[in-house]
This record gives C-alpha cells, sequence and structure tokens, in this order.
C-alpha cells in the first residue's frame, strides 16, 4: 500500500485547509482510511476516521470543526479543516488500517503511512 497525501501549509487561526490522500496498492473499499497527527514533541495522535462503511469517527479536540470523507471511486480520503487553532498546529500523517488489526484510535495498529504533509495555525 502506498498513501501520498497533498494539502496542508501556513493559515491564520479561523481559517480552512484541505488535505488529501491517495492511495495505491491494494483494495481500498476493504481498508479504514484515518488521519493522525503529531506536533513537536507529542506523540502521533488519533484525529479522524473513515470506516470502510463509510461512517466517520473523530477525535474530541475536532468534532465539529473537521470532516473526513473517502471516495471509493477515485481511493482518495480527505480532510476538510475549519475554524483552525493554532493548537492544531501538526504533521498530518494518512493511515490505511485492516480490520482485525487492532484499535482504530491506535496509531500502532496502522501498517501503511503517507510521508506526512505540514500544516502550521498561526494566532
Amino acid at each position: 500500500v502506498q498513501l501520498v497525501e497533498s494539502g496542508g501549509g501556513l493559515v491564520q487561526a479561523g481559517g480552512s485547509v484541505s488535505l488529501s490522500c491517495v492511495f495505491s496498492g491494494s483494495d481500498f473499499s476493504r481498508y479504514n482510511m484515518a488521519w493522525f497527527r503529531q506536533a513537536p514533541g507529542k506523540e502521533r495522535a488519533f484525529v479522524a476516521v473513515a470506516l470502510m462503511g463509510l461512517s466517520t469517527l473523530y477525535a474530541n479536540s475536532v468534532k465539529g470543526r473537521f470532516t473526513i470523507s473517502r471516495d471509493n471511486t477515485k481511493d482518495t480520503v480527505h480532510l476538510q479543516m475549519n475554524s483552525l487553532r493554532p493548537e492544531d498546529t501538526a504533521l498530518y500523517y494518512c493511515a490505511a488500517h485492516l480490520p482485525g488489526s487492532g484499535s482504530i484510535y491506535n496509531h500502532a495498529s496502522y501498517a501503511s503511512w503517507g510521508q506526512g504533509t505540514q500544516v502550521t495555525v498561526s494566532s
């Protein structure tokens, strides 16, 4: 599995950014697709997941501000981030999870990762 992220950049607090991740190398529809983020000096943290059955789950810190979506016709997952805050500043990673591989909230359960894309929110 290969994952390639795009999007990100520098944005002012209150602004919006959209991230995309293109999946290749396997059957996209069999994977749960998630976004994680890692700020300097912190552990990689769960942000959101779009499950195979199209349900979505979010970290409490982003609920109501971020929206994850997947397009099974284009093997792509998106993360729309609105009302951004300085504490959202991090390296954002796309990840693929096979059901049965462990908790979807735990980064250790994900075998495939993108290279990461930086999001910086200025105050």
